[in-house]
């Protein structure tokens, strides 16, 4: 125990006593310091440095009161060595005490006279503000012994202030290990919260992947089923099929089965347990007119443009565009009640233009969650746009394509959502 505890000083206090540590300038973006004018903040910064200087120059006074002017100069010299060399300071004012005590003739308190007195309470303050809880606790027992040491070996026959000292002390180190305490605790949550908040969108951007995959599962498990029962089936519409013929469709069908079978064996698992496929088949543009029904009985005041000659696309393609349009109108109906949207739709050459754009929001929404904690009424303003996933699922969906997207709020207060998915241009033989 004894060896532990030489250890934890030596580690405290001895190695690296000497280190060069400049206290740097205080952070202004509290609740209340970023309040303050900018020309204040600038400066506010080397408040802290300040007060150390001012708690020197007191120090110089006292010892200027006494009629000893230059007694105050070392314990003075240590309250400003905290700004660059914390614990050398700390053994600086230790060790000086008794030296300042005889040269300034001041018995009375022996071993600390009033300019050390004074000094190593500043220091052990600013030092246990610049360490860790653990050294303020080694500086207070050191202190204590140091003195007990000066009064009962070296002893003048006079009073003695170390007991004073570790009172004031001990009380001034416990308000200065809160704040430590309460700091770190709240530099660990902020971490904390940090790292939950990008795990959550890293398992959000995992589950959007999940979906799409299950949707591209589908759609290409269809295609591939529709190739191999047409290679299949061709043989027999075709009279007296050459055997070149009819061992291409057999290639065909069997390459076609093969692919199947992997890609339901590579894709097939993302489906969970519980996942049961779709009874209808997969939403395109062509459906957009119903989805706007829906969001139009909720609520919410709709127009959609169609412009460009409307052609058949790629399933992907339609696939994507209807889940971005149906996840751009919810969040409209999530963050911006009260206010109407607008959908185009854009089939232009070389690929599918898709805008929805909103106003801003006109009303309160219910919230989803904790509603005790909502105002009066269970309302609450709505969220910003883009506060949630939804904008990362659309994201996700255009990288996809290799696409490009734009999700920003428009000058009016509103937010605009415009896609662009390119698509091959598949040209007919003549």
């Amino acid at each position: 125990m004894a060896q532990g505890m030489l250890m934890g000083l030596r580690r405290e206090l001895l190695n690296d006593a000497l280190a060069y540590r400049l206290l740097p300038p205080m952070r202004t973006d509290g609740p209340v310091t970023r309040r303050l004018p900018g020309r204040i903040r600038q400066y506010l910064g080397w408040f802290p440095h300040a007060l150390v200087a001012g708690a020197a120059l007191i120090v110089l006074a006292v010892g200027y009161e006494e009629g000893l002017p230059a007694t105050g100069l070392v314990p003075a010299g240590a309250v400003l060595l905290t700004l660059v060399r914390p614990v050398a300071a700390f053994w600086l004012s230790l060790l000086s005490a008794p030296f300042v005590s005889v040269v300034s003739g001041f018995w009375d308190g022996w071993p600390w006279a009033p300019t050390s007195f004074g000094a190593h309470l500043v220091v052990l303050t600013v030092v246990a503000a610049r360490t860790r809880p653990r050294t303020a606790a080694w500086m207070w027992a050191l202190t204590g012994v140091y003195g007990f040491f000066c009064e009962a070996v070296l002893s003048r026959g006079t009073s003695a202030h170390t007991a004073s000292l570790l009172i004031i002390s001990a009380l001034a180190l416990l308000v200065v290990t809160v704040l430590h305490t309460r700091r770190e605790a709240k530099e660990e949550v902020t971490a904390q919260q940090t790292v939950t908040a990008r795990e959550r969108s890293k398992r959000t951007l995992l589950e959007e992947r999940t979906t799409i995959a299950r949707e591209l599962h589908d759609v290409v498990a269809h295609h591939m089923s529709v190739v191999a029962i047409q290679a299949e089936a061709a043989p027999y519409r075709v009279e007296n099929p050459p055997p070149e013929l009819e061992q291409a469709f057999v290639t065909i069908r069997e390459n076609a089965v093969a692919a199947l079978t992997e890609l339901r064996r590579i894709l097939g698992v993302v489906r969970a347990e519980d996942y049961e496929a779709p009874d209808a088949p997969q939403p395109t543009l062509a459906d957009l007119d119903g989805l706007i029904t829906n969001v139009r009985d909720a609520g919410l005041t709709v127009d959609a443009t169609v412009t460009g000659a409307t052609r058949e696309l790629p399933q992907g393609v339609e696939l994507s565009a209807y889940r971005i349009v149906q996840e751009a109108l919810s969040n409209v109906l999530r963050h911006a009640p009260g206010a109407s949207a607008k959908v185009e739709v854009a089939y232009v050459l070389g690929g599918l233009g898709l805008r929805v754009v909103n106003g801003p929001a006109r009303g309160l929404v219910k919230p989803a969650r904790h509603p005790a904690t909502a105002p009066e009424g269970g309302l609450r303003p709505p969220s910003p746009m883009g506060a949630g996933h939804g904008i990362t699922g659309m994201r996700e969906r255009v990288a996809m394509l290799d696409g490009e997207m734009t999700a920003e709020a428009t000058e009016d207060g509103g937010y605009e959502v415009a896609v662009f998915l390119p698509v091959p241009v598949v040209r007919a033989e003549s």
